[in-house]
């Protein structure tokens, strides 16, 4: 959706008040009765993020930083589950809760969501805040939790793309690296969404995308009608190439 340049630093509200309302607004615009929800972890949990939300119609589960007053409220849940899992020997336990918490800087209480893990290493506790109903564990491990498939994506895109890369001096030289990682990023996954979906390569990295699909030798021919691009025989991935070619070619193969 966005790829922007910032300061290294934690967010804050309003600016993550702004982001959320033009990407949506672009959203919106295409599909303006789809139900979108937003996630993500405790940098964007804040009030302006999720008072915008509530005055749009927008779903929100964001992560939550744990203080004094929620562990207060959780003590005795807490308690009774390091008891349990130090009398039945297991290695861990886990248990959600629901409970309704409201910071001195919201306007109302909201929905909180806790996963209490006891392990032989002692008691963790994290938060979310929503505005979903429903089971805590599924909240928490399905919906919540299932923001880590998206962050892969983004690892793809420092990791595999080097948009980490903004060494020029001029931010809007780096900037525009940003433009064109994120551009080389839906070139490669635009490929590799087009790979059948049993093949190994519907769930390759794009580092082997790149290796073995474009940093390859070929002859180009430009026709008037149409390009063609013949492989060495010996290409390993031949027809793999040929299959993708003919999906994005508009007058086919």
């Amino acid at each position: 959706m966005a790829v922007i340049l910032r300061p290294g630093k934690t967010p804050s509200g309003v600016e993550v008040r702004t982001i959320l309302k033009h990407g949506i607004g672009h959203i919106r615009r295409h599909w303006p009765k789809v139900r979108i929800l937003v996630r993500g972890d405790s940098h964007y949990g804040r009030d302006e993020a999720m008072t915008w939300c509530e005055a749009n119609g927008i779903d929100y589960i964001f992560g939550l930083s744990g203080n004094d007053v929620l562990a207060a409220m959780l003590h005795p849940a807490a308690d009774a589950l390091c008891v349990k899992r130090a009398l039945s020997g297991a290695a861990k336990l886990r248990r959600w809760s629901k409970l309704r918490y409201g910071a001195k800087s919201w306007d109302a209480p909201r929905r909180v969501i806790a996963r209490l893990e006891a392990t032989r290493l002692g008691l963790d506790i994290r938060y979310v805040v929503t505005s979903l109903t429903g089971a805590a564990e599924h909240l928490y491990e399905t919906v919540y939790c299932g923001r880590g498939q998206a962050e892969n994506f983004i690892k793809l895109h420092k990791a595999q793309l080097a948009s980490d890369r903004t060494s020029c001096r001029n931010p809007k030289a780096n900037q525009f690296r940003l433009i064109l990682r994120t551009a080389a990023y839906w070139l490669l996954h635009t490929m590799r969404a087009a790979a059948p979906k049993r093949s190994p390569w519907a769930r390759a990295e794009f580092a082997t995308l790149r290796l073995r699909l474009i940093k390859i030798a070929a002859r180009v021919v430009e026709g008037a009608a149409r390009i063609r691009v013949w492989l060495p025989t010996a290409c390993p991935d031949a027809d793999i190439f040929r299959l993708l070619a003919g999906r994005f070619a508009a007058a086919g193969p």
